[in-house]
C-alpha cells in the first residue's frame, strides 16, 4: 500500500469517525431532551437509540479497518493477530443489519398503504448481510494466505538448515 493510499484512507476514516461521533452526541442530547411527537408519528425514541447503536457499529468497522490499515504499513497483517480484526469489522456489519432491520420493522405500519418501501428496505437489510458474507469471505482468504505464509515460513527454516 502506498503512503497516498494510506494517509487517504486514514482520513476517510477519521472524518467518518468524528461524523458518528457528531451524530451519536446529538441523539444523546435529543434523548435526554425528550422530544417524541404526541401525533402518533413515528416514535423518535427507539429510532435515535438505533442510530446510536447504529453509529457505534461504524465506529467499531472504522477501528479495526484502521488498526488492519497499520497491519498491513507494518507487513504483518498475514498474522493471527489479523483475525481479531476481520472479526471485529463482520461483527459490526452484521449488527449495523441488525439496526436496520429494526428500523424497518419500525417503519412498516407507516408502510401500509406503500408496502413496496418496507420490501425494499427489507432488501437493504439483506444487502448489507450480503456484505457481512464478503468480508467472511475474505477473512477465509486471509487464513488461507496466513497458512501458506506459515507453511512458506517452515520451508525456509528447512532450506536454511539445508544450505
Amino acid at each position: 500500500m502506498g503512503k497516498l493510499t494510506v494517509r487517504a484512507l486514514r482520513a476517510v476514516l477519521v472524518v467518518v469517525l468524528v461524523g458518528t461521533v457528531f451524530v451519536q452526541a446529538s441523539m444523546v442530547w435529543a434523548l435526554v431532551s425528550g422530544n417524541d411527537p404526541e401525533d402518533g408519528s413515528l416514535p423518535l425514541t427507539p429510532l435515535r437509540v438505533i442510530t446510536i447503536l447504529g453509529m457505534a457499529s461504524v465506529q467499531v468497522t472504522v477501528v479495526c479497518v484502521g488498526r488492519l490499515v497499520a497491519m498491513v504499513r507494518r507487513g504483518t497483517v498475514f498474522s493471527h493477530a489479523a483475525f481479531r480484526y476481520v472479526d471485529g469489522v463482520i461483527g459490526a456489519i452484521v449488527t449495523a443489519a441488525l439496526m436496520w432491520f429494526a428500523v424497518t420493522i419500525l417503519n412498516a405500519p407507516g408502510q401500509r398503504d406503500d408496502p413496496g418501501v418496507t420490501v425494499i428496505m427489507g432488501g437493504i437489510g439483506v444487502a448489507i448481510l450480503g456484505v457481512a458474507l464478503i468480508v467472511l469471505v475474505l477473512r477465509m482468504l486471509l487464513a488461507q494466505a496466513v497458512a501458506r505464509d506459515v507453511e512458506a515460513a517452515e520451508m525456509q527454516a528447512e532450506l536454511d538448515d539445508v544450505i
